[in-house]
């Protein structure tokens, strides 16, 4: 995905954390696409998944990853929230490595789906260095979530 994420120069490294073990690795940014490993626990950076997180994951993920972070607020009794599993999944598979996704259920972090005020699920928020920078509520299509994803990223200043 080339241009996603202009603003890094492709010399440059970037902190991405493993959705393994949590530790922050140091990659170039022009390896992204080479399935780099974790200096930890040498399982996959990238796993082309959605990492589901509890509320340390969020905090380390959203303020330690040097690419953008989708997250999705959802709960395991949202009839929307199960149809648009599959999509954010895929979604997964094509955003990475220039994006993380991650999935935070609102059940079993309430305090932050208060401190976000998420009032409604699913809803997508797109971080940037640690900052909340757009937000979408309702079900989307993979298609709509690439999209919307990739389009606010560009559009935020270096």
């Amino acid at each position: 995905m080339p241009g996603i994420y202009w603003r890094i120069p492709m010399s440059d490294f970037l902190h991405i954390v493993c959705p393994h073990c949590a530790t922050v690795n140091r990659l170039q940014a022009e390896r992204l696409n080479e399935q780099p490993s974790c200096g930890k626990c040498s399982r996959a950076i990238f796993t082309a998944k959605p990492v589901e997180v509890d509320r340390d994951g969020f905090t380390k993920h959203v303020t330690r990853n040097d690419i953008p972070v989708l997250v999705d607020f959802w709960a395991p009794w949202c009839g929307p929230c199960l149809t648009m599993a599959p999509a954010y999944e895929e979604a997964a598979q094509r955003l990475e490595p220039r994006f993380r996704l991650l999935k935070l259920d609102t059940e079993k972090a309430q305090d932050l789906a208060t401190r976000y005020s998420i009032r409604s699920i699913p809803t997508l928020a797109l971080f940037i260095n640690g900052r909340e920078v757009a937000r979408q509520a309702g079900a989307m299509n993979a298609g709509r979530i690439i999209a919307w994803a990739q389009s606010q990223a560009r559009t935020q200043p270096a």
